[in-house]
């Protein structure tokens, strides 16, 4: 499946600001499932500086420097993502999750060595009984990895509310916890954080979901959004997506970004300005599918 992505930001300064730097996550990596066939920026003002490398992740990574005085700062990006389907093995092809948890403890080589790293805590995600308490029931002595995960996946979709009101991307991942509400990074970011309590490996995935209109709705231009999810670690079959605010395993409609350890390592756009006030954000993001030709 083709997709066609368009990711407008918009920045809009209560007063004069007169530099201001950005580090943006906004071109689709590629992937064994995944390729980007095309991508352009659009930045006003026009940057003095502008800079694309990989960061320590592999992300494909823009860092823009604006030295014109401006009051607004806007970004359009837009994409052309070649996707294919993932195949998602079965419970019984994935080892107990006690053989993962044990193998991820002791001494690493090739792509579990790179695995091994999200273990640990990040800057938005600490390890704590809370949530290794919470996953346990999921967690059943020799249960295949992939049936304790999905099992895990449930129960967050089922006990935690969608709610869009009920978070910022400040708001910590316990008070999260104790409210059962958020949004689909607060729901990534809670499952990694069962998953690392109970010794597994798992990283933060962002990217955007394409959004199908009910029947006779026509669609409505810029209504998708960012969209993130969780990839655990599974020896012999590498890293394996899951969806805890949709309850499914990505197969088709998932576009990649980039991925990191928490969302602090793949934001779309953070930056640092000079200047006084305050700001407002405006986002709008479009997912095309375009027609298939033979």
């Amino acid at each position: 499946m083709i997709y066609e992505l368009t990711h407008n930001t918009r920045y809009s300064y209560t007063h004069l600001i007169s530099l201001s730097h950005h580090l943006m996550h906004l071109k689709p990596r590629d992937c064994p499932h995944q390729k980007c066939v095309s991508h352009s920026l659009s930045i006003s003002p026009t940057p003095s500086n502008l800079n694309s490398h990989l960061d320590y992740f592999g992300n494909p990574s823009t860092f823009a420097i604006v030295e014109t005085i401006h009051q607004e700062f806007s970004v359009t990006s837009k994409s052309t993502v070649n996707l294919q389907a993932q195949i998602i093995p079965e419970p019984n092809e994935t080892p107990a999750w006690e053989i993962v948890r044990n193998l991820c403890r002791g001494e690493q080589i090739g792509q579990g060595l790179d695995a091994s790293e999200f273990i640990y805590n990040s800057p938005l995600i600490q390890r704590s009984e809370n949530f290794s308490d919470y996953a346990a029931p999921s967690f059943k002595p020799r249960q295949s990895l992939l049936e304790a995960v999905a099992h895990l996946t449930s129960r967050i979709h089922h006990d935690f509310t969608f709610d869009p009101t009920a978070t910022t991307v400040a708001t910590p991942l316990q008070e999260v916890f104790k409210s059962r509400r958020g949004v689909c990074q607060d729901f990534a970011q809670l499952e990694i954080a069962c998953l690392r309590s109970m010794g597994l490996a798992a990283r933060y995935v962002s990217g955007y979901l394409e959004t199908v209109p009910p029947p006779g709705k026509r669609r409505l231009v810029g209504a998708d959004a960012s969209h993130a999810w969780v990839s655990f670690y599974c020896p012999g079959l590498g890293w394996i997506d899951v969806d805890p605010t949709n309850n499914l395993f990505p197969s088709s409609k998932h576009i990649t970004i980039a991925w990191g350890r928490d969302y602090s390592d793949v934001s779309p756009i953070r930056g640092v300005i000079l200047g006084n006030g305050n700001h407002t954000l405006k986002v709008g993001v479009d997912v095309v599918a375009l027609p298939e030709t033979s």
